[in-house]
């Protein structure tokens, strides 16, 4: 947690320039299960994201009891645009995809590891030598 005047500021594991666009291109604020509106519950937090973005914020929220680190904090309505613009910009892993199985189960389906990254810029393994050329 960090203090800037009178802000209390959590940053994140995940961030809105790299995982949820549509938080900074709409604005738009997702739903945060558990949490409230500024004001409404004691612990007023601003939710940011690790990158070098100044902007990178996914927007202030208040909850009954302050964060601590390794808190699970469930963004919802975020599937859509969340895994069709995510981008890893300053060396953020792609966000990982998960199902909530009856309520209270969560069950990875997908996580994405570094060649992943390397893939999305063209590379495929060590042995690949293709060279673009211009004609």
């Amino acid at each position: 947690m960090l203090q800037n005047g009178v802000t209390q500021i959590a940053v994140l594991d995940t961030s809105a320039a790299c995982h949820m666009p549509d938080v900074l291109e709409m604005p738009y604020r997702p739903p945060l299960y558990g949490a409230k509106e500024p004001g409404e519950l004691p612990c007023a937090v601003r939710l940011g994201g690790p990158t070098c973005l100044a902007g990178d914020v996914i927007g202030e929220y208040s909850f009954a009891a302050p964060l601590r680190e390794g808190d699970l904090l469930l963004f919802g309505d975020m599937a859509i645009y969340t895994m069709c613009k995510n981008n890893t910009f300053s060396g953020m892993p792609l966000p990982g995809i998960f199902v909530l199985r009856d309520g209270k189960r969560l069950q990875c389906l997908k996580k994405f590891e570094y060649m992943d990254f390397r893939q999305r810029l063209g590379r495929q393994d060590s042995r690949s030598r293709h060279i673009c050329t211009r004609s």
